[in-house]
């Protein structure tokens, strides 16, 4: 109630937009009306598929409990029957005869606008896919890459040529203004820089482009992870820079669209960081995007026709539904279910269960001026309020006593979980908050309902999974993120797919058939004994975290030592962690404070907004730190090589040192390539730092005397392995165990040894089997 009440008295004055297009009858709020825009056959599946895209019109109730939540809502544009409109997307993909359809349906949430066709493997089982949009910020790079751009032809009642992307046409309160931040990194030259957020435009045009008066533009040439900022006083002058649609400072071309531009006098320099606070205007209420993915699910999964008359086309066949969201749109499930939008108007639930793949908080999708396409770089919103599924203390924040899971709790409608992530969601996404809170001094108990997976040192989303004694060159790698830059490690292989396609199968058998799915395995602050948690060990299977500590104490029993109890989440620091000094390529001041992991960073952005809810009006741009949150990691084993987690063959038989972090490259790094498309000439401004969420690769030596030649801790493939058949022997074993354990297909086990007996491992043409060149 604390953010409708103060949401209240500092908006009621707020000027409102002109009404919007009115396209149905009175009726309650709902999807009102559908419209097929295209069908198409899909080929690949052994029954026959149709797609259908189309959009969904909708409306909401401002006064019903479940939509009065949305920042902005009350003040939002009405119709004629009070209620606040929107237009979402959808795309079906359904097989042509449904009565042969499994009764699944699964509910896929774009990341960034990309449209989502569930895979074969789905449609062999004869599952549904919806695709639908929620992110109404209507920002787009180009036509060929339109991201959440709504199109002109939105609200047409006829038939169209479909657009390529998700969008959500959402209320804009035309004539609000307010303050954000827009940062401008690694640009060089006399040429225009975007003001962008993940490569995608910030979604906000300024109160006038012709005049930049108010707005305030400095220069950073230091920050440090934590937030600590080296700014050049004073700020540029007003007189020396411009708001530009392109061009340079002398010849600009207008604004006319997003991205908006700046132009600088002097040009920029790639070593400098510019930040701009400047005035915007007419805020979308992007809640109600949120909303619309809620109440287009319910359409298909619950009624038989629309206002019109026109069937839903899944009517009667959807019995099961599943959320599922990748990064940002894992973010977004989170989001969601934290709202209660689990639970539609009719107070029916939504979805059955709930995906969230290599996602650690929750996205800005609630706040006036949100930025759902943020990363969490400095100043960007996403870890306010609780980002833990069981009620726990804020002590650190001051705020109540919260969970993600409280309002579906209430309403009896929470979905069943699965929750995968690995390394990078640790390092750069600060996932580990959600697992010990702010205090970061307790294991915060699991749910019933919630399984947990931990993918050890690995990169976002997963590796190539290439099996190989020679991995590409490093420098490869970009860093994610608003420019970042490359990264001086090779790429991470380690993949997530094995771990994927079994929680795909565990969680459809687990909402469809109650079958339970295998034990949770995450690194935790409880003790197990030294050099058991290459898997965590814990081998009950309900979900929680009271592992057994069961399991195999190797080394210290072979060597009559007692073995010593220690914790698998440690402070982030080389000495706790464990990490082995002198690898190659890993200076040891990447592990300072000011370098190395991304805190969660507890920022003040002002009275009116709410920020347990991560809702309302943020006001102070930038907004103060208060709190540096405490952040954990896994501790590691003598190769660098994380503990805790699920068995894999890389951590089992392991080729290098697989992280879950990167680099940033410096001057003089070789590695370093030039984006033509960005102006980036190798001098990242995060140089010597941490990648942004993407892993790295330092391989073993192949022998011995190579290692030693190099100071290398690390045994080389030689001591290792001995031979090309040593290596798929430990392979087989650990394929074995992680699919003996339930964290593997047999399909995807077998692939793994058949693979490990095709590599290039000590099987070189000169190697005669062994382990030598």
């Amino acid at each position: 109630m604390k953010s409708q009440l103060f949401r209240k008295s500092a908006l009621a004055g707020a000027a409102a937009a002109a009404a919007a297009l009115a396209w149905a009858p009175a009726s309650d709020a709902r999807v009102t009306r559908i419209i097929v825009d295209a069908t198409a056959t899909l080929t690949g599946q052994d029954i026959p598929y149709q797609t259908l895209t189309g959009r969904a019109f909708g409306e909401l109730d401002p006064s019903d409990p479940r939509n009065a939540l949305i920042t902005d809502i009350a003040i939002a544009p009405k119709n004629a029957n009070g209620k606040v409109e929107y237009i979402a997307t959808f795309f079906i993909v359904k097989p042509l005869d449904m009565a042969q359809a499994s009764g699944l349906m699964w509910h896929d949430v774009p990341n960034r606008g990309g449209r989502i066709t569930i895979t074969a493997d789905l449609r062999n089982l004869h599952d549904v896919g919806l695709s639908s949009a929620w992110q109404g910020d209507n920002a787009g790079v180009s036509a060929t890459s339109p991201a959440t751009r709504v199109p002109a032809n939105a609200s047409t009642l006829s038939p169209v040529p479909p657009s390529i992307n998700e969008w959500v046409k959402v209320p804009v309160l035309s004539g609000v203004t307010g303050k954000i931040v827009g940062r401008i990194i690694n640009r060089s030259g006399p040429g225009a820089a975007p003001l962008n957020v993940m490569g995608n435009p910030i979604p906000y045009s300024p109160l006038d482009s012709t005049n930049n008066a108010g707005a305030t533009l400095t220069v950073h040439t230091h920050e440090t992870i934590t937030g600590v900022v080296t700014e050049v006083l004073p700020a540029i002058p007003n007189s020396d820079w411009k708001f530009c649609g392109g061009g340079t400072f002398a010849a600009p071309a207008p604004v006319t669209t997003l991205p908006v531009n700046v132009c600088l006098k002097d040009g920029f320099d790639p070593a400098k960081l510019y930040q701009l606070v400047y005035t915007v205007k007419d805020p979308y209420v992007l809640g109600a995007g949120t909303a619309a993915f809620r109440d287009v699910q319910s359409f298909f999964r619950y009624e038989v026709k629309d206002d019109f008359g026109t069937a839903n086309p899944l009517a009667g066949k959807i019995r099961w539904a599943i959320i599922r969201g990748v990064s940002q749109s894992g973010n977004f499930t989170r989001h969601f279910i934290h709202l209660g939008m689990n639970q539609d108007e009719a107070r029916r639930i939504v979805h059955d269960g709930a995906w969230p793949l290599i996602a650690g908080r929750r996205v800005a999708n609630n706040s006036r001026w949100g930025q759902p396409d943020g990363v969490l770089e400095l100043y960007q919103m996403g870890s306010e309020g609780p980002q833990w599924w069981h009620e726990w203390p804020d002590l650190v924040r001051d705020l109540p006593t919260r969970g993600i899971l409280d309002r579906c709790e209430r309403t009896h409608t929470c979905p069943k979980i699965v929750e995968t992530f690995g390394g990078a969601e640790v390092f750069a996404l600060k996932m580990t908050m959600s697992w010990v809170g702010t205090s970061a001094d307790h294991d915060i108990p699991v749910p019933k309902n919630v399984r947990r997976y931990y993918l050890p040192s690995s990169t976002h989303g997963g590796g190539n999974g290439e099996t190989t004694e020679a991995p590409v060159a490093a420098g490869a790698v970009s860093c994610p993120g608003n420019n970042w830059g490359k990264g001086t490690l090779r790429a991470n292989p380690v993949p997530s797919t094995g771990l994927v396609n079994r929680m795909r199968v565990a969680l459809r058998d687990w909402v469809m058939n109650s079958t339970p799915p295998p034990p949770s395995q995450w690194p935790t602050l409880k003790p197990i004994k030294a050099n058991d948690g290459r898997d965590g060990d814990r081998d009950d299977d309900d979900g929680d975290d009271d592992g057994d500590r069961k399991g195999g104490d190797r080394d210290d029993h072979k060597k009559g030592k007692k073995p010593k109890w220690q914790p698998l989440l440690v402070e982030p620091t080389m000495k706790a962690m464990g990490f082995p000094k002198g690898i190659p390529g890993i200076s040891e001041s990447i592990f300072l404070p000011d370098n190395f992991v991304f805190p969660v960073l507890d920022y003040n952005w002002g009275p009116q907004y709410d920020h347990s809810e991560a809702s309302g009006v943020p006001t102070n741009a930038p907004p103060p730190i208060r709190h540096v949150i405490k952040t954990l990691v896994p501790r590691v084993d003598a190769d660098g090589n994380e503990l805790g987690g699920v068995p894999t063959v890389q951590r089992d038989a392991p080729l290098g040192t697989y992280l879950g972090w990167n680099i940033t490259a410096g001057p003089g790094d070789p590695s370093h390539g030039i984006p033509a498309d960005v102006g980036y000439d190798g001098r990242p401004f995060h140089a010597g730092q941490v990648c942004n969420y993407v892993g790295g690769m330092v391989p073993f030596f192949k022998t011995k005397a190579q290692r030693l030649a190099a100071g290398d801790p690390r045994l080389s493939l030689e001591e290792r392995y001995g031979t090309h058949d040593g290596y798929v022997k430990a392979v087989t074993a650990a394929a074995n165990n992680a699919f003996n354990k339930g964290y593997l297909l047999a399909a995807d086990r077998d692939a793994l040894i058949a693979q490990a007996v095709a590599s290039d491992v000590c099987n070189q043409p000169t190697d005669g089997g062994k382990c030598k060149p």
